[in-house]
């Protein structure tokens, strides 16, 4: 919505100019404390389609890749088997090829291995998500308060104005005490829905990954 001046006439002759403010207006009557929500708006973002995209890429997977490390392994073709694991780019790649890297040893250090990685793995794809959950309620509590601020702001123009009280006098605090509000609930809004999203997405690429590693452990545990 665009700055808008809107004149009127009346039937007595009166001028009625009705005023419409865009949001870059109403961002900016909400002061200062619009600039910490702004920048952790844009941290949100940042975060948000980052994450995304990593966790997207890791989550990708053929259909056949664990059907061909199988074969590969059982038939004895170690590094082939490990050649294709490195090239597949995938956190449970990566954790299979620590596996089979260690193919010969004791079956309690391939598992602690195979772990370790996972973990590593899942470290990665968390990365970030602790500061937007902090973010999800942080702007909210910011935004709360620029409120306080600006009901302050308000209520010593009242105290100052005396028998003189003039609505313009108000109307800055009272934009402060609106707008932060408002605007520290949408950027928490957003990173909470980003960061539920987002750890759903994870979720499910840990649950992947532990089926991979179960199968493969199982493919080490059969009778050759």
């Amino acid at each position: 919505m665009f700055l808008q001046i809107v004149s009127d006439t009346t039937s007595t002759g009166v001028s009625i100019t009705e005023e419409k403010l865009n949001l870059l207006d109403l961002t900016m009557k909400g002061g200062l404390i619009m600039i910490p929500i702004a920048i952790l708006f844009l941290i949100g973002i940042y975060l948000t389609i980052e994450r995304y995209m990593t966790i997207k890429k890791a989550s990708k997977q053929d259909g056949t890749f664990m059907a061909n490390v199988k074969d590969m392994v059982a038939s004895g073709n170690i590094a082939g088997a490990k050649s294709l694991c490195a090239n597949n780019g995938t956190p449970i790649g990566r954790m299979l090829e620590k596996g089979i890297s260690r193919i010969g040893k004791p079956m309690k250090n391939i598992e602690v291995a195979i772990e370790n990685v996972g973990k590593l793995e899942i470290y990665r794809l968390e990365k970030g998500m602790a500061t937007l959950a902090t973010i999800s309620g942080a702007a909210p509590m910011i935004g709360f308060l620029g409120t306080v601020t600006g009901m302050i702001r308000a209520f010593f123009k009242m105290a100052n104005a005396g028998n003189n009280i003039d609505i313009t006098q108000l109307s800055g605090g009272i934009y402060e005490a609106m707008v932060t509000t408002v605007a520290g609930l949408v950027v928490g809004i957003f990173a909470y829905i980003g960061h539920n999203l987002l750890s759903a997405m994870i979720e499910k690429v840990v649950h992947r990954m532990e089926a991979a590693a179960v199968e493969f452990i199982d493919l080490l545990q059969e009778p050759a």
